[in-house]
Parts: structure tokens; sequence; C-alpha cells
């Protein structure tokens, strides 16, 4: 299945810069939405996992220059930095024979990791963001299948349940075996396992580094790189507070979600819709499954926090969306009845915000007072989708 609003982001960066990185977490279909860019122009692939593919750019700058009228793309770049150099020479070549645009497509798994890679193509390259299919992407009828499997494609196509399943059990450990110890320090599978475990359990709550130390035998300090690491490879979210000079005490540690619904799940042997229905993480998980849709729908620059302060006001999300459309909240609960606690009120007095809504688990849209509005999950995606 192809994330067609990427796909045509991907182009329209194309179009502008000599190179554009694609960053996304594995099996996320990075390499089949390169090839349906490659579809429509001359072009020539590599997979940098693959000795052979890597062999051929023993010589980068022969090869390349080989395939100057093609768009070139890089599998895994990550696995050959030494490449970024030699992109530079050519692509500023290309730019004084008037080659400017549409040159490399590179793909890979971390974010943090690649950037920094990549920073000699400072001015050359733009960077596009993919994650796990949305429910923009699958459409309303399917959020039910979306939100318990997740939207890493394999494991929402799958036959049934238990293969979905089975697919987010292998894709776990092959990060925890594979992944993780290619791209940071040397970390037990196990130890890592445990963490991971931990953070599923602990699904939207405020970060408590001490806790998660002690429960896995290792310093604070050590877990916060553990944590660093799974953001990185856009696995892990940390949703930072959102302050604003209101003169109350606010809350100062940031909440973190296992960002992918299915995984979370998978983490916690939730195997169908019955059992997590009746599982005490589904308010939790709920939650981060609409956040992780809604931001993936807002409009790129959007900045992502939660209101809370130390009395108990408190605001699930809110999205900072630039002077024109200012800022929205959006407090999220999955009862078909949605009623604003006193928190909430309080909260929204504190932020006055612009617009605000109540995510709910049903479908109806109606006002709940004059300022907020009952909304539906994809109703308010595609509103947050159409300010792009």
């Amino acid at each position: 299945m192809i994330q067609r609003s990427v796909q045509h982001e991907v182009e329209q960066a194309l179009a502008r810069q000599a190179a554009v990185a694609l960053i996304g977490p594995r099996q996320v279909g990075k390499t089949t939405l390169a090839h349906a860019v490659a579809a429509g122009r001359p072009s020539v692939y590599l997979d940098l996992e693959n000795p052979t593919d890597r062999a051929k750019l023993a010589e980068p700058e022969l090869f390349l220059g080989r395939h100057e009228d093609r768009l070139v793309i890089l599998d895994e770049i990550h696995r050959v930095p030494e490449l970024f150099s030699a992109l530079r020479g050519i692509i500023d070549k290309g730019r004084r024979e008037g080659r400017r645009t549409g040159r490399f497509l590179m793909l890979g798994s971390a974010a943090i990791e690649l950037m920094r890679q990549s920073e000699t193509l400072a001015g050359r390259i733009a960077y596009v963001d993919m994650g796990p299919l949305s429910m923009l992407e699958t459409g309303p009828e399917t959020r039910d299948t979306l939100w318990l499997r997740g939207g890493f494609p394999d494991s929402y196509l799958a036959a049934d349940d238990a293969e979905s399943l089975a697919l987010r059990r292998d894709f776990i450990r092959t990060y925890l075996e594979r992944d993780v110890p290619m791209f940071g320090p040397r970390i037990p599978a196990e130890t890592l396992e445990r963490l991971w475990t931990m953070l599923a359990h602990c699904q939207g709550s405020l970060l408590n580094a001490s806790k998660l130390a002690s429960g896995i035998g290792v310093s604070a300090p050590t877990v916060g790189s553990y944590l660093g690491l799974l953001v990185d490879l856009l696995l892990l979210r940390r949703l930072p507070p959102f302050h604003r000079n209101v003169g109350k005490r606010l809350v100062k540690s940031p909440k973190t979600y296992v960002r992918d619904s299915g995984l979370l799940h998978a983490l916690l042997g939730i195997g169908d819709f019955d059992s997590l229905l009746g599982h005490p993480v589904i308010g939790a998980s709920w939650e981060g499954f609409v956040i992780d849709n809604l931001i993936a729908a807002a409009p790129a620059g959007t900045k992502a926090g939660f209101y809370r302060t130390a009395a108990g006001a408190e605001i699930d999300l809110v999205l900072e969306l630039g002077a024109k459309h200012g800022v929205w909240a959006v407090e999220i609960k999955r009862s078909a009845t949605p009623g604003l606690q006193k928190g909430n009120h309080h909260a929204l007095a504190d932020i006055a915000p612009r617009r605000s809504f109540y995510v709910h688990g049903g479908t109806d849209r109606f006002p709940m007072t004059a300022h907020t509005e009952a909304i539906s999950l994809h109703e308010l995606a595609a509103e947050l989708a159409e300010l792009g």
C-alpha cells in the first residue's frame, strides 16, 4: 500500500533539491514508495545492505557518473557513511553543468543518525519523514483494524490477527537483535526488551527515567541514551510539555508513547480486538493512536505538546500551527459520550486556544461548549490535512 501523500512530498522535494532523504522505521514501506517515485523516470536502485551493490560504489564518482541522467536510489544509506562527501562533489559538479535537482533519493531508518551523516550536504538535501499508515490513508471504516494492528503495511494487511501479531513480534525481535546495535551502543537484547515493555505498560505517562532505570538495572543517564535511540529510530515519541506564561507551576517532564499502536499491543501480548477492549491500556492506547494520527496529518512545522499544571489542569494534545491558524487544543477519550472535566476547563482557560476539540470514539460531531467541539479522529485529521 503506497502512501500517496508522502510520495507527492518526495516528488516535490526532488523537484527543488538535488538529494532527498526519506526517513522512516524499517518495514514502513520506504523501498516500495521509492520504486513508485522512480516508475515515472529513468532510475537505478542500489541496496547498500547488499555487498554486491556496495561494491559498485567502491569508486562512487565513476559509477554515479555513468548514471548522471537517472534518479539514483540509495537504500540503507547509513551503511556507507563515507559516501556523503563524494555525493557533495557530484552534486556540485552537476550544478555547475546545469543538473541541479532530482539526482539522489536516500532511504534511512534512523533520523538523527542520517541527518548527522548528511551534514556535508547542507543546502543540497531535503528530508521527508515517513511513518506507518494513518487513518487518512486507510479510511475511517478501517479504524479498529488499524488501531489494533498498527500501520506497518505487512501487519495491517495480514490475513488475520494471529498472522499480524506474529509479524509484529518478528519486527520487534529484529530491532532488538539487529537494528538497535547497528545504530547505538551495544545493548543486551533482553535489557532493551524489558525497557520497551515497561514503556508499553507506561504508555502516555510522564517520563520517569529513575523508575525505568531501576526496573532494568542501569543508571538513569543510560536509560536516557536508550530512549534517545528509540526516538531516533522513530519507534518512541517524547511529547514535550507545552509552556505558556500563565503564572502557574507546570509539569516539566515529557510524556512517552510507543508510536505504533500495533507494536504497543504486541509488546503487551494483545492479539485481537476483544483482548484490547478488556485490557487496562485501552485508554492510553487510544490516546497514543489519536496523537500519532493527528500529528501525521498536521502541516509541516507544527509543534505538538501537552499541557498539565501541578494543580491538575490538563489537555492531552496542544498543536501550535503557526500565526495563521494559532493553537489548537485536543482532549482525547474513547468514550462515545464525551464530557470535559474540571481540569480540562481550567487548562482551556489557561491556553486560550484558537480552536478546541474533544476526540471521542464515535462518529458524531457536535458542540460541547461555546468553544469546544466533539469530533471523530478521522474528521479532525482531515481538517488538519487541509491546512497544509
